[in-house]
């Protein structure tokens, strides 16, 4: 099958910009914002976080599915991207570690993806241009068909997605005799922040996107943890106001990527859509405090304003993004509360940052002293 013949497809922008490649598996069309991610690895965590939801992938990498799919190298229990575009998709995979190839991988979970797309033109196009959004589709005959259903799917400007991925329940990880124990409100988590945050120690309870601070406060832990998540931050009216609860009581409280952008809302700092936003594995991160620049893994589309950070009595910036200056991290100067813009647990990406999760336990320890 993977050396027959393979339909033809498209990737048709929202400003009637196309570009052609050819369907890897299944056929249809898949609706999305149009993104890339720079990591040169990690395709697998990359599809299944639920940050990326509702997002048409492009990866830079040329080649992708050269190392198959493995069961654990997984962020979420599913494909959270809503297509994949890619130059040369590798049916075959030579690592002994994995258990199946990418193909494999994407017919289990029905995902649409196109290959054969010249991905160099597109990514200077959207850095050119901006996220916008678009359709992957093999159904190429009727191209006005597809601009009319293109033109129905919703902008990622205001689009709450949270509630999409959050879990529904409540649920615990880690060691119940662990030290230290850590509400984290799900507004799109990733398995390897919760491991990070288990490995230190910590006992982690799980809650759903829209739980309030009474429900959070009830089973009594020593921290707060805000997750990662997908969409604009600003229609996240229940979890802002959870963290503004957290810290009016000066609990420990850390918040990541839309975590960090909710801490700044509950600030009254406001947030914005990026041009084409951040996403892998390589971004010069600079800690102000320590003076020590950091490569991180990153991905978002949406930033807290800088000029309403500087000005903010209460909030100092602590880390920056050396290669546009946006905020990459914040603390409360009289509060036990501190956020990043970027993803300190990789998965994929470099291990610069894991430090975070130290001092949050710190942060942890002096509450509870």
């Amino acid at each position: 099958m993977k050396y027959q013949s393979r339909k033809k497809a498209i990737l048709l922008l929202a400003d009637g910009t196309i570009f052609h490649g050819k369907a890897v598996g299944r056929e249809g069309s898949a609706f999305g914002e149009v993104c890339f991610n720079t990591g040169m690895t990690g395709y697998q965590e990359i599809f299944t976080d639920p940050s990326y939801y509702g997002q048409l992938m492009v990866t830079t990498n040329a080649h992708i599915g050269n190392y198959g799919t493995n069961k654990h190298e997984i962020e979420s229990d599913s494909i959270k991207i809503a297509g994949l575009i890619v130059k040369n998709f590798s049916y075959d995979y030579s690592r002994d570690l994995a258990d199946s190839s990418l193909q494999e991988f994407l017919e289990k979970h029905n995902l649409l993806a196109i290959s054969d797309v010249d991905t160099r033109a597109l990514v200077s196009y959207i850095r050119d241009n901006g996220a916008m959004n678009a359709v992957i589709s093999t159904e190429i005959d009727d191209i006005d068909k597809l601009k009319e259903k293109l033109a129905a799917v919703p902008d990622m400007n205001g689009l709450e997605l949270a509630s999409k991925v959050s879990t529904k329940e409540p649920y615990f990880v880690g060691d119940p005799n662990a030290t230290y124990k850590i509400s984290a409100l799900d507004i799109g988590i990733k398995k390897n922040i919760l491991r990070n945050l288990a490995k230190r120690d910590a006992y982690i309870k799980v809650f759903p996107y829209d739980t309030t601070f009474a429900e959070m406060s009830e089973w009594n832990p020593d921290g707060y943890f805000l997750s990662n998540g997908p969409g604009d931050p600003e229609p996240l009216t229940q979890a802002i106001a959870t963290a503004k609860e957290i810290i009016a009581k000066d609990l420990p409280l850390f918040g990541i990527c839309l975590g960090h952008q909710v801490v700044a809302l509950a600030n009254g700092i406001g947030t914005y859509k990026m041009h084409n936003g951040h996403r892998g594995i390589n971004h010069p991160v600079k800690n102000l405090i320590t003076q020590k620049g950091e490569i991180t893994s990153q991905n978002h589309g949406f930033a807290i304003r800088r000029e309403e950070t500087e000005k903010h009595p209460d909030v100092e910036i602590t880390h920056v993004h050396l290669n546009d200056d946006t905020v990459a991290g914040i603390k409360m100067k009289n509060k036990n509360c501190f956020s990043v813009q970027y993803h300190p647990e990789a998965s994929p990406g470099p291990n610069d940052s894991t430090y975070l999760f130290d001092q949050f336990i710190e942060n942890i320890k002096k509450a509870k002293a």
